[in-house]
């Protein structure tokens, strides 16, 4: 396994430097590892004679073909692998992504092909004599019940009696690994009362101790690895070992999103490559001494990805290949050599009063269909848009469209409404009904 620092190469965002270009970027910034979201032919054939690892990833909407028929597995690997391999270091393949969650249905037929899938890519790499591509999958950290303290972890008890054994069973019998999704961001962001910021950014000044087995945390990348370490221990397997196939730090969110700012993010990044690239290599207090392969979410800002703001600034580098802020991806830098950084000013939660509106970057023609449905979820969410009531005037679609997802996003945001519309909303401080001719203001 290598202990070189990987990246996702994602690519939803506009206007990003061309592929060749971006490797030319990664091979300059030492980037020692690629994941893709797929296999794209001509970032693998670009990659070619490099020294890069390389993760490919079989899209999920395959699984189910691939999982149901050995000859679609054989096509695949004949397709996406023996063109590049092993000019190409392709060193991961990850059937799926996410597959396995909190949500799924364990009797879907997606999730029951995922491992004859995992399989029969295994075979057709094996029959084609490629025999150092280890075949896994990417999971969630939401599989995990009970996280904390890690020793009293468990899987979701929907998949922990269905697919884990399965999958779990694979792994160790292939000798692979299993990739994680571990965002510490977001487990403090969602408790950052009680969980100490300096821990989930690696700071070293706070640590805990698991009650149940006694080990020492110093950061909570640790504990939600652990966690997931003890849920396979307790379906009986003990030799498993870990990938991370993302992590990181946004570098910007919406008002409510707490800690999203370069400060933290940079911090984040820095003490993770630290940490990961050690010479002696460090793994965790359940796992002392290993390897982790980890790869940073992301090398871009993706402004094409939907959800919350911070969806689009998980990036190292700006759309145009600048950097967000200095990155020393081999680990040598030190934490004194870097430039000071911008401060973090939304380090503790927004209490102020919120409101969501048409952002102003957004095309006016793509409204009329977004208010449309919007309006038609709820009688009430619109209700006073109609002829002759308060809010009508003026007689706008952003001010009509404002209103509609303010009025939404206040009814449900409790349920986890987000103020996004597919990214045709952001969130203000200033009430968009002041710009209502009726509403008094």
């Amino acid at each position: 396994m290598s202990g070189k620092i990987g990246v996702n190469y994602g690519r939803e965002a506009d206007n990003l430097p061309s592929p060749y270009e971006s490797i030319q970027i990664m091979k300059s910034i030492k980037v020692g590892q690629i994941k893709l979201n797929d296999s794209n032919p001509e970032i693998l054939t670009l990659l070619s004679g490099t020294k890069i690892h390389v993760a490919v990833t079989v899209p999920n909407d395959d699984i189910i073909q691939i999982g149901s028929n050995d000859s679609m597995a054989e096509q695949w690997v004949r397709n996406n692998i023996l063109p590049h391999y092993p000019d190409t270091m392709i060193r991961f393949v990850l059937v799926g992504d996410r597959v396995v969650n909190s949500n799924m249905d364990v009797n879907g037929t997606m999730e029951q092909s995922l491992v004859p899938a995992m399989r029969g890519i295994k075979s057709a790499l094996t029959a084609h004599g490629v025999k150092n591509v280890k075949v896994s999958t990417t999971l969630g950290m939401d599989v995990v019940q009970t996280r904390f303290p890690p020793s009293n972890s468990t899987f979701q008890s929907d998949i922990s009696d269905s697919v884990m054994p399965k999958l779990l069973k694979f792994v160790n019998g292939t000798k692979s690994v299993v990739f994680v999704d571990v965002y510490p961001y977001f487990a403090w962001s969602a408790n950052p009362t009680n969980i100490s910021l300096d821990f989930a950014l690696f700071g070293g000044n706070i640590t805990h101790t698991d009650p149940g087995s006694g080990l020492v945390y110093t950061n909570l990348l640790d504990q939600m690895l652990d966690s997931v370490t003890f849920a396979i221990e307790k379906l009986g397997f003990r030799n498993i070992r870990l990938a991370i196939s993302r992590t990181g730090w946004p570098t910007a969110g919406d008002i409510d999103q707490v800690g999203a700012n370069i400060y933290n993010a940079a911090t984040y990044n820095r003490n993770l490559i630290r940490k990961m690239t050690s010479k002696q290599p460090l793994g965790t207090p359940k796992s002392p001494g290993l390897i982790i392969p980890t790869f940073i979410s992301s090398l871009y800002d993706e402004n094409r990805k939907i959800g919350p703001e911070t969806e689009r600034h998980w990036g190292m580098l700006h759309t145009n290949g600048t950097p967000v802020y200095e990155i020393d991806l081999t680990g040598n830098r030190k934490i004194s050599e870097y430039k000071p950084l911008p401060p973090a000013v939304n380090n503790v939660p927004y209490k102020g009063k919120l409101w969501c509106e048409v952002a102003p970057w957004v095309n006016e023609m793509s409204l009329p269909a977004a208010l449309s449905n919007v309006c038609s979820i709820d009688n009430e969410t619109c209700a006073a848009l109609a002829p002759g009531k308060d809010c009508y005037e003026p007689v706008s679609v952003v001010w009509h469209a404002s209103y509609a997802f303010s009025s939404y996003w206040a009814k449900f945001r409790s349920q986890g409404a987000i103020c996004s519309f597919n990214g045709l909303a952001r969130e203000t401080t200033v009430d968009p009904s002041k710009f209502s001719v009726n509403s008094g203001q």
